[in-house]
């Protein structure tokens, strides 16, 4: 067919930090040198990819919007023979895709549709546009969305489309959690199948705060198939080909046109790539370990602390920030009481072993009976209760509290969600710390993911699975003296606080009254204690803190 040509496309999955300009601009330079040496015509970068995304109140400071523009122009310099789309701030507030071809700056689209849902909270920031945007070259015409355009905005593809686009660059900042994988490809199949058109859609990868951005950037072909996908969780410039159909269709009046300068193929020269597919676990074990590491590195730390209890969720832990930091940067800490069992202290040691990272003991006896001693004229006639076990958790608190302070490490707290949602963990103790990596992992997800890492060889030790949990505050404890198994409630965190189910609803499920009632009570009441809580890596459809806003003194129970 003489109106097919071919265009060679890169998607800049790039890891840009928040608010550093300079380096996201220089690393966004560096990927258009790389693609203008594989002889790239068209490059796309994710939204918001020169300032990072998202900027929240830094978007309130003049300068910092005047230093996004600046890189625009710096960035133009360096676009001679190739056209370049990424996102930035525009002046007026304007979450924007610019468009640069041959130096030039020809162009901004400004995103239609803002989500302000779950994690996003683009209407406090940013105005909205009113035209979508399409470039054209001697009528192959490519077309301009950003994220939520593509997601919520079904007129943004038909727009286009129906103006004589045959390809559409998606840029995005979509932040990962289970299952946001198949959704989000079948999204895009709907849409391109739908249009009939390709779609380019461009991912950043990387951790921001609570959010991990996965990248998996990819190309859909216009009858909804998937011919090209780039790695997930890593930086790439994802290379290949596709064709554009030469269309002189009239633009509609909601669609603006800008014209750019293109070097088309005769036919098709590259490969495809192969479609990276990972299972479920992989995926959320990939997704922890790169949040902690931009969260450690870019913070300006280089190592961790943990208590190291010879308990599943600390195990968990420990081999996450092993994989993420190196062994060199990773210090576990013992801290035995007269109620540790030697299995702990035996599972302990040898998990540190096995990962090859510093561990040593401290004993909190001293400091248990010095609390007793100082305490004991006013606790005189009352019973040993929960107030002393808290103690215990505590002072172990305060122990890694010391350590960071005094070298610099930063100290990860170990709770899991589900001991975050029932209250199960101790302000000022076990919830100390400058991250809460698992905090959105429920506990039977630290089991199977615990399970997926042994699956080729014992790295965790087999009797740390197998044990009973407990956080051996007293003789014999258990989790489950005072609580349902774990995977009732599990069951009822999802329905409660990621389906916003009711109570009613949620027996309805067949699960019993009795412990409905006892699991959602204490995650009503124990609100307090999440406020307060570390920021922990997303991995759910409903994590706490900017997805879940409840307030903390609530007299509603439903």
């Amino acid at each position: 067919m003489k109106n097919l040509k071919y265009i060679r496309v890169g998607l800049g999955q790039i890891n840009p930090k928040v608010g550093d300009i300079k380096s996201n601009t220089e690393k966004i330079i560096d990927y258009i040198q790389q693609g203008k040496k594989e002889k790239v015509t068209l490059l796309a970068f994710g939204e918001l990819a020169v300032c990072g995304y998202p900027p929240e109140d830094l978007m309130y400071r003049e300068e910092f919007i005047k230093e996004n523009k600046e890189a625009i122009e710096k960035i133009a310099k360096e676009c001679e023979n190739i056209t370049v789309i990424l996102g930035y701030i525009e002046e007026g507030l304007y979450n924007s895709a610019v468009v640069i071809s041959d130096k030039k700056i020809v162009g901004n689209y400004r995103k239609n549709a803002l989500p302000n849902y779950g994690v996003f909270d683009e209407k406090r920031y940013f105005n909205k546009g009113s035209k979508y945007l399409l470039t054209n070259y001697e009528g192959f015409k490519v077309g301009i969305s950003i994220c939520e355009d593509l997601w919520e905005n079904e007129e943004s593809t038909k727009a286009l489309s129906e103006s004589g686009c045959s390809y559409i660059i998606n840029i995005n900042a979509s932040p990962f959690s289970r299952n946001k994988e198949k959704e989000r490809l079948e999204l895009l199949e709907k849409r391109a199948e739908e249009n009939r058109v390709g779609i380019g859609y461009v991912n950043i990868v990387g951790g921001q705060d609570e959010l991990v951005f996965d990248g998996k950037s990819l190309s859909i072909l216009e009858d909804g198939k998937v011919h090209s996908q780039g790695r997930g969780f890593e930086e790439e410039l994802l290379i290949y080909e596709t064709s554009l159909a030469k269309n002189l269709n009239k633009t509609l009046e909601n669609v603006n046109q800008v014209e750019i300068t293109l070097d088309l193929l005769e036919e098709k020269t590259k490969t495809e790539n192969k479609i990276e597919k990972n299972e479920d676990l992989e995926n959320i074990y990939k997704a922890l370990q790169l949040g902690l590491k931009d969260y450690i590195y870019k913070s300006g730390f280089k190592k961790v602390v943990l208590g190291l209890s010879g308990g599943i969720d600390s195990a968990l832990v420990a081999v996450l920030a092993k994989e993420a930091l190196g062994s060199d940067n990773v210090k576990c800490v013992l801290m035995t009481s007269p109620y540790t069992s030697k299995a702990s202290v035996d599972d302990a040691e040898a998990l540190a072993k096995n990962l090859e990272v510093e561990s040593f003991h401290l004993s909190i006896a001293n400091a248990m009976k010095a609390y007793d001693k100082s305490l004991e004229e006013v606790f005189k006639d009352q019973e040993v209760d929960i107030t002393e076990e808290n103690i215990q958790a505590r002072i172990r608190g305060n122990f890694l509290m010391a350590l960071s302070n005094k070298f610099g490490w930063m100290v990860i707290a170990t709770g899991n969600k589900s001991e975050m949602s029932v209250g199960y963990s101790t302000l000022y103790g076990d919830m100390s710390g400058g991250i809460a990596l698992i905090k959105d992992v429920p506990k039977t997800v630290v089991y199977d993911l615990c399970k997926w890492i042994n699956r080729d060889k014992e790295i965790i030790p087999t009797n740390i699975i197998t044990r009973p949990p407990s956080a051996e505050l007293r003789d014999e404890q258990t989790d489950q003296d005072d609580l349902p198994c774990y995977e009732v409630i599990d069951k009822i965190i999802e329905l409660y606080i990621e389906k916003d189910y009711g109570r009613e609803r949620i027996i309805k499920e067949g699960i019993r009254s009795e412990d409905v009632e006892k699991v959602t009570r204490l995650i009503d009441i124990n609100e307090y204690k999440r406020r307060q809580a570390p920021i922990g890596i997303k991995i759910t459809e409903k994590s706490f803190g900017k997805e879940r806003r409840m307030p903390i003194i609530n007299g509603y129970r439903g």
